[in-house]
């Protein structure tokens, strides 16, 4: 980031994976700057990514407006439905919900050696684009890369999410004190056999990025609605 200008972190002081898109209600919300990166601003937060970027508008940045707003990179994918839990995409889409041009990048690769120096070429290119020729309001990237392989990532894909969920198993197990717990665990499972979405570029070595948006409605289930649904009786 800091070759395209200037650079201000604001980010969680912890871990934050499935966090989604929780905000700090309630709780006390902490900030500090911290001196950890050369010629960086930057301060970690006591909150969830979300909070961040509302802390980075409302305080940090309060006299200046971003002209982008980066999350990532993610250590893990967050392709398909895991863009509902992410912490890290969940940040990127704060962003777009305040204006911002926003994008949320993670690495398919969860092994605690996984390399990420593959990426910032197409990480400045990426960001670069969405500079030059700005984004559609409320709309957030969510890109993804492959893992370090043997080959060079074949190029970039424009995608939809994938239809894929992960199915759960909830295993149930005791404590030294007899107490009962959950952990949870599972396998991701894709049904989808299109070769447009953001499983199959990954699967084949491409970068996906998906335009995201925050606007949850289901337009095609509204005209359904009124016209079959029976509101009479009420």
């Amino acid at each position: 980031m800091k070759k395209l200008g200037d650079v201000v972190v604001v980010a969680p002081d912890s871990p934050q994976s499935g966090m989604g898109h929780a905000i700090t209600i309630g709780e006390t919300l902490r900030l500090y700057e911290e001196d950890i990166f050369e010629d960086v601003v930057a301060f970690k937060s006591s909150g969830t990514p979300a909070d961040c970027v509302k802390l980075a508008k409302h305080h940090v940045l309060k006299e200046r407006k971003p002209d982008l707003v980066v999350s990532g990179i993610n250590h893990g994918s967050n392709t398909s439905i895991s863009v509902l839990y992410s912490g890290t995409m969940s940040a990127a889409i704060e962003g777009a919900l305040e204006g911002y041009p926003s994008i949320g990048f993670s690495l398919c690769d969860y092994s605690s050696k996984a390399e990420f120096d593959h990426l910032e070429e197409y990480v400045y290119k990426i960001c670069k684009q969405v500079l030059d020729h700005g984004m559609a309001k409320g709309v957030a990237l969510n890109v993804n890369f492959p893992p370090k392989r043997n080959e060079s990532i074949r190029g970039i894909k424009i995608c939809r999410q994938a239809h894929a969920k992960w199915q759960e198993v909830f295993e149930e197990r005791f404590d030294p004190n007899g107490r009962n717990y959950f952990w949870m665990a599972g396998n991701f499972v894709n049904f989808d056999k299109g070769e447009d979405n953001d499983e199959w570029a990954i699967a084949n070595n491409y970068v996906s990025i998906v335009p995201c948006q925050y606007d949850l409605t289901a337009h095609h289930a509204i005209s359904q609605m009124n016209q079959d649904w029976n509101w009479e009786m009420f």
